[in-house]
């Protein structure tokens, strides 16, 4: 009789409660799922696409919007078939993208994928961190400047509001797994659309003012100002820039792994996927178009930021504060699969030890002493190395061009091609394998043209001394 009802449990027949694979039911659908993708795709990746249209014009600008949300929506697509395997609708599950890797090309592949992931997820904390002190420190100065007037310079250290941020992100961090985080998602979602938002009437209305800001179909003009090599370098690193702009699919299976069974996981995430992609990338056009056309070709790293002159000055404070608000919510839909692995990487070593697997009790809050600590340890770290290099738009386009090729492409790539079984030297397999290509070399020279924005960065700062 015992083993009939742990058997039933497992299918999920005799309890509501439980799926499947025998875990607790899940609920997420397609607005939670598409909540979770705008949370992670709209975030500081909108502030720099302004800059990015200076640094490569109206006509690449377009262009590379386009091509990078059609190439981000097609590889999505192939991405949630491999949330179970080998059947996309009867499958094991795979909880994460290291396990689809891992079920689907095997164990080398899979470490390869983890060094990729893990570091990606860790960067972009890193760089949400860096923004929410920028913002923060953009509403104390655009305050300051209403109260002295533009001539004062206001500028403040932002060390303080990035320990403010970390202070905050060290109790949502607490948040055991990913499954719980469907309320801050949404609430994150209405942010980025809020300063979005914002900065689109506040483009508007600076278009309308007059005094035409410059602007051209090729970018900012090689000439004096702008030598052929530093545009070079500013072409590749804005390239990067838009790549992180849609640097959601490290977490796209974990989010695929909230929804419920029922219609299929691989059904839903698709349309989520062309939800999400599709409000993002008219979002970033009109964002980056805008913002463009108000600022033309001297067109600020952060063009929300870039209003901090400009009344009104409390939609200003506001547009910031959600900015603030939502990468809040960003940084942990990005960094929970890290913690979950950490967490249970821990539980597989050491079994026994209380200090890792032992949940104390709190009224109806559960507290893990090693949860508690190590993710505290871990937002420190996170925020002291936002300190020693805070440099918004580089590091923007460093992450995104090592996030792109790997995660977004060659692996969803492969996967496919193993799970469907795809005839090698085939129409299908020949294109596949270019498009991966094609996509490398495009990652290899935005890398390049970011690490060299660090470097020429990191030789004019003073160590803890970020101004805003």
């Amino acid at each position: 009789m015992q083993k009939q009802l742990s058997f039933s449990v497992e299918k999920g027949d005799a309890n509501e409660q439980y799926d499947d694979d025998g875990k607790i039911r899940r609920t997420g659908t397609l607005m939670s799922a598409s909540a979770h993708i705008i949370t992670a795709v709209i975030g500081s990746g909108v502030l720099s696409l302004a800059w990015c249209y200076g640094q490569l014009g109206w006509i690449a600008g377009t262009a590379s919007l386009i091509i990078f949300a059609v190439i981000t929506w097609f590889t999505c697509l192939l991405l949630s078939d491999c949330y179970r395997s080998p059947d996309p609708v009867t499958g094991t599950r795979n909880y994460n993208y290291m396990q689809a890797v891992k079920a689907n090309l095997g164990g080398l592949q899979y470490k390869f994928c983890g060094i990729a992931q893990y570091g990606i997820l860790i960067g972009a904390t890193i760089g949400y961190t860096i923004t929410a002190a920028i913002s923060m420190a953009a509403i104390n100065r655009s305050n300051c400047f209403h109260k002295n007037g533009h001539h004062e310079g206001c500028h403040t250290l932002n060390n303080s509001y990035l320990l403010i941020f970390a202070l905050i992100e060290i109790v949502l961090s607490q948040i055991p797994n990913f499954h719980k985080l469907s309320l801050i998602s949404i609430v994150a979602t209405i942010m980025s659309f809020t300063y979005a938002t914002i900065g689109i009437a506040l483009s508007i209305a600076k278009i309308a003012e007059g005094g035409h800001q410059r602007t051209s179909l090729t970018g900012i003009p090689v000439g004096k100002d702008m030598p052929s090599a530093e545009k070079m370098w500013n072409t590749f690193s804005a390239i990067g820039d838009i790549a992180f702009a849609y640097s959601f699919c490290p977490v796209l299976l974990e989010i695929q792994d909230t929804l419920r069974s029922s219609p299929p996981e691989n059904k839903v995430m698709k349309r989520a996927s062309t939800v999400g992609v599709s409000a993002s990338t008219l979002f970033y056009m009109i964002c980056g178009t805008l913002g463009y056309a108000a600022f033309g070709n001297d067109a600020p790293g952060n063009y929300l930021t870039g209003f901090g002159f400009y009344e009104p000055f409390w939609l200003i404070d506001f547009g910031n504060l959600c900015i603030v608000i939502h990468l809040l919510g960003a940084y942990q839909v990005f960094i929970q699969p890290f913690f979950a692995f950490v967490e249970n990487w821990s539980k597989e070593k050491w079994p026994q030890n209380k200090f890792i697997t032992q949940e104390h009790s709190l009224g109806k809050v559960k507290i893990n002493i090693f949860r508690l600590t190590w993710r505290s340890v871990y937002v420190v770290l996170a925020t002291l190395v936002a300190m020693i290099f805070p440099f918004f738009n580089s590091f923007l386009g460093l992450i995104g061009a090592t996030t792109f090729w790997p995660l977004t492409v060659y692996f969803p790539i492969e996967m496919y091609i193993s799970q469907a079984k795809i005839q090698k030297n085939s129409f299908t397999w020949i294109w596949m394998k270019v498009l991966s290509l094609a996509c490398l070399i495009v990652s290899l020279v935005a890398a390049a043209g970011s690490i060299r924005g660090l470097v020429v960065s990191v030789e004019s700062f003073k160590l803890f001394q970020s101004m805003s």
